[in-house]
C-alpha cells in the first residue's frame, strides 16, 4: 500500500538548481567548465539560469563568454556564483540540456585553499595529476603544494602535468594543490586545483565530525511511545581501522543497558572523495518518565580524536492535538515534498510541521525528501545545515520555463524526475474491468 505524501510550503528554505555537476573556484582565478561532448556536428548554447540570458561568444573585453562546449570566466568574480545550463542542439532538432552550478569562494590573504575546491584521489601509486589543467591550452605549472605548504624534497619529481612521489607512505597522504598560469590574448591568469592523495590500500583519518544531531538539541516525545535517534559522523578518508559511533545514556554505553528497551544499529558508507561515514541509530522501545531527565549522547571516535553531541527529551505540550496528528501523518509518509519559492525567503520562523517534517526525514525514520525548486532562488548560504546536507546529497528538481507550455504533461522532464523519486506503487491483482 502506497504511503502518504506530505506537501508543505517551506518558508525559510533557500536552494540552488538540480545540477549534473558543481564547480568550485577561487575568486580572481581563471575557470572553464565544459558541456559533455557528443559529436563535432552538434551546436551548443549556454544560459545563465538566474537571469535567463544567453551567454554570447567572446567579444572585446569579455570576462564571461562561451566557446562551443566551453564556458569561460576570465577571471572569476564572486557575482559569478550561480546556475548555468548548457543546451546541446542536434541535427534532428532535438535538444538536451545539462544544468551546472558554480560557486566562487572569496580570496583571503594568508588563508589556505578552500577545502571545497578538491578532486578525488585517482591513483595510489605515487603519480598525482594536476586536475583540470587539460582544459587550459598551453598552461604552465608554477608550484605544487601539500596541505597548503610548498612541496619540496628529493622524493618528489615533477614532469609536465604530473608529480611523482617516490615510494609513497602513509605520511604522504593529504591534499595536493597545483597552481598554474594560463595566458589568453596576452593576459595572464592564475588557476589552482586540489586533489586528495591516498596511498594504495591506506586510509587517512580526519577529525571526527558529527553531522547530526546537533549538540543540545531537544527532542519532543510522548510517554509510552517508541523513538529512534540517529547519529551520523564523518571519520576520515577510506575505511578506518578505528571507527566508532555509539550512544550513551547518562554516560552509560547502550550495550550495558536494558536490551528490551534500548538497542542500536550501525552501518557505514562512503561519500564524495572517498570520505568515510558511520551512522548509528538508537531505538527506544518505550519512553518512560526517567528518560526525560536523561542525557542521550552520541560519541564519535577515530584514531585521531573523539567528539560528542548530547540531546535531551521533553514531553510535548498538551494545547498540541493538531500538531500530533500532523506528526503521525508525517511518520506514515514515505516521501516529503518541499516546495521552494522566492516569496518564502523572507519568512523568519519555520512552522512546527516544517520542523518535524525535516526532523523525520533526516533523523527519526526513513522518509525521503524531494526538493522542488519552482523558481530561481540563488545561492543557499543562509540555509540551515540540515537542508544543505540534503541538497548536497541529491540536489533539487527544478521547474523550468519550457514546462509552462504543457504544465500538466506527464511526459515532461520535470514530472518524470518527480516520479523517479516517488515510492513504487503496487499494481492491483484484479483485472482492469473488474466490478
Amino acid at each position: 500500500m502506497m504511503g502518504y505524501v506530505h506537501l508543505i510550503f517551506l518558508s525559510t528554505f533557500l536552494s540552488v538548481s538540480m545540477t549534473s555537476e558543481t564547480f568550485e573556484a577561487m575568486e580572481g582565478e581563471a575557470l572553464v567548465i565544459k558541456c559533455p561532448q557528443w559529436s563535432s556536428s552538434v551546436k551548443f548554447t549556454w544560459y545563465h539560469m538566474d537571469t535567463s540570458k544567453i551567454i554570447p561568444a567572446e567579444e572585446e573585453g569579455s570576462r564571461v563568454f562561451s566557446s562551443k562546449r566551453f564556458l569561460w570566466f576570465l577571471p572569476t568574480s564572486r557575482e559569478d556564483s550561480g546556475n548555468y545550463t548548457c543546451v546541446i542542439h542536434f541535427s534532428n532538432n532535438r535538444t538536451k540540456s545539462f544544468d551546472m552550478s558554480v560557486h566562487v569562494h572569496p580570496y583571503k590573504r594568508g588563508i589556505c585553499f578552500p577545502s571545497q575546491i578538491r578532486y578525488p584521489n585517482d591513483t595510489g601509486r605515487g603519480k598525482i595529476v594536476c586536475p583540470t589543467i587539460d582544459n587550459y591550452k598551453n598552461a604552465t605549472i608554477i608550484q605544487w603544494y601539500k596541505d597548503c605548504k610548498p612541496l619540496q624534497g628529493e622524493r618528489y619529481f615533477k614532469a609536465e602535468k604530473y608529480i611523482f612521489i617516490n615510494n609513497p607512505r602513509k605520511e604522504d597522504d593529504g591534499y595536493y594543490t597545483c597552481r598554474f598560469i594560463y595566458t589568453h590574448k596576452g593576459n595572464i591568469f592564475n588557476v589552482s586545483a586540489t586533489r586528495i592523495f591516498i596511498s594504495k590500500e591506506k586510509h587517512s583519518p580526519l577529525p571526527p565530525q558529527i553531522l547530526f544531531p546537533k549538540d543540545k538539541d531537544v527532542i519532543e516525545v510522548e510517554l509510552g511511545a517508541a523513538l529512534s535517534l540517529k547519529c551520523q559522523a564523518r571519520l576520515g578518508i577510506k575505511k578506518q581501522p578505528i571507527a566508532v559511533v555509539t550512544w550513551d545514556v547518562d554516560n552509560v554505553p547502550v550495550r550495558y543497558l536494558d536490551f528490551s528497551r534500548f538497542n542500536e544499529k550501525t552501518n557505514f558508507f562512503e561519500g564524495r572523495a572517498q570520505e568515510y561515514y558511520r551512522e548509528t541509530t538508537l531505538h527506544i522501545n518505550e519512553i518512560k518518565k526517567e528518560d526525560l531527565q536523561a542525557n542521550f549522547t552520541c560519541v564519535a571516535v577515530n584514531e585521531m580524536h573523539n567528539t560528542k553531541a548530547t540531546v535531551t527529551l521533553q514531553l510535548k505540550a498538551p494545547r498540541e492535538d493538531t500538531a500530533s496528528a500532523i506528526e503521525k501523518m508525517m511518520q506514515k509518509s514515505r516521501r516529503l515534498i518541499i516546495l521552494l519559492t522566492q516569496q518564502l525567503i523572507n519568512c523568519k520562523e519555520s512552522a512546527y510541521d516544517q520542523h518535524i517534517a525535516l526532523y523525520n526525514a533526516l533523523i527519526q525514520n526513513d522518509t525521503k525528501a524531494i526538493l522542488l525548486e519552482m523558481e530561481t532562488i540563488g545561492n543557499y548560504e543562509k540555509l540551515q545545515e540540515s537542508l544543505k546536507f540534503i541538497i548536497k546529497q541529491q540536489g533539487t528538481i527544478k521547474w523550468k520555463e519550457e514546462h509552462t507550455v504543457h504544465p500538466q504533461s506527464s511526459n515532461s522532464r520535470f514530472w518524470k524526475q518527480v516520479r523517479y523519486h516517488m515510492p513504487l506503487t503496487l499494481k492491483s491483482s484484479y483485472p482492469a474491468n473488474a466490478g
